[in-house]
């Protein structure tokens, strides 16, 4: 009798605090915050925000701290910031940049803007999202010198992130996976909209006549038998992103030595063509093309002015496009050049590169 009364008496304990368990408060899993992303209504919204990889405030900040940190290189001296600096619209002012060994890179770094709508990055499109874009320098043998398991072990160890990680992601275990999110995340961020142009656009400033003579020619393909003058520049930077995000033969070199989008497809029409970049904050990317041969803005309207090549792929807009009928080259006059160059000015957004949600997290 004594023996059931004990067993009765442990069964009621262990029922009340079962009960009491069932009762105390479970463990919140943290969630992250919504990020609205203000979008500019003339940019239009041809772009996709991968479904498992929503804009959160979290994911954001973090994915901007990796950004700039240059503990992401193999001997922490490179980080994705050290290539795309914003007071360079996120380019670096090199032809080819340099590594996290003082090596250099065989093509120029591309400005960092607008990247919500680009559908294919780098110059040659190997890379299908923000996503896979940002692994791609970390892994390099010449850019940052990791592999995704190092790199994984090398963040778990560093007492920040692992809670920004469970902030952004719900786990502290990092990932190459979520790595490359939260810096994707940051990237789709880099909205440049607040230019002169884009003030004409928004109708908050009124043109010049020679600001409007610009727009006009930048973005008219010329007809001469239509007595329509035109710079040719929209057939590859039209839109207001200035760009289509396609890819050209803009006639550099007669025989390509680099081969461009033909890199990524294997298909001999491609031999030679390269992504044509948005050409926004353009006066503060020098120097120009995939390999920067062109220092200055001048240099590249003369080459699309006097010194197109004959390459085989060569673009049908850019070699059949003159000023003049029968002409062999666009033959646009020296006012005509002096527009153009205005108008590029004109896509300097001052804005952008002083924004402080852009800048540098380590320095205070």
């Amino acid at each position: 009798m004594q023996l059931k009364k004990l067993i009765g008496f442990v069964l009621l304990g262990i029922g009340f605090y079962a009960c009491q368990e069932n009762n105390l408060p479970k463990p919140t899993q943290p969630t992250s915050t919504p990020f609205s992303l203000q979008l500019p209504a003339h940019f239009g919204k041809k772009f996709t925000i991968p479904p498992d990889n929503a804009l959160t405030e979290e994911g954001i900040a973090l994915g901007r701290m990796l950004f700039y940190d240059v503990r992401l290189s193999r001997n922490n001296s490179t980080s994705c910031a050290s290539c795309h600096e914003q007071k360079r619209a996120f380019s670096d002012g090199l032809a080819f940049s340099v590594g996290f060994r003082g090596k250099t890179t065989s093509r120029s770094a591309m400005a960092l803007v607008n990247l919500l709508w680009v559908d294919k990055f780098f110059w040659d499109g190997r890379a299908n999202s923000l996503e896979e874009q940002a692994l791609h320098p970390i892994v390099d043998s010449i850019e940052m010198g990791m592999t995704l398991k190092d790199l994984e072990q090398k963040l778990q160890q560093i007492p920040e992130y692992p809670p920004l990680f469970l902030k952004a992601f719900g786990a502290e275990n990092i990932t190459a996976e979520n790595i490359a999110k939260a810096i994707a995340q940051f990237e789709r961020t880099l909205i440049s909209s607040n230019s002169k142009y884009d003030k004409i656009v928004r109708n908050e400033i009124q043109p010049t006549a020679q600001e409007l003579r610009a727009i006009q020619l930048f973005f008219t393909h010329p007809l001469p038998e239509a007595n329509l003058r035109g710079a040719n520049c929209g057939d590859c930077h039209g839109s207001h992103l200035i760009t289509l995000n396609t890819f050209h033969d803009n006639g550099l070199d007669l025989n390509p030595t680099d081969i461009g989008l033909a890199n990524v497809t294997k298909q001999p029409f491609d031999l030679g063509k390269r992504r044509a970049p948005t050409l926004r904050n353009i006066a503060l990317t020098a120097p120009y093309m995939h390999d920067g041969r062109f220092k200055t803005l001048r240099e590249v309207l003369d080459h699309y002015n006097e010194h197109i090549q004959l390459s085989p792929n060569i673009d049908p807009l850019i070699l059949n496009a003159s000023n003049e009928p029968n002409g062999k080259t666009l033959q646009l006059t020296e006012q005509e050049k002096e527009d153009i160059l205005l108008f590029l000015q004109m896509l300097t957004d001052e804005e952008f590169i002083n924004n402080p949600a852009f800048a540098n997290p380590f320095q205070k």
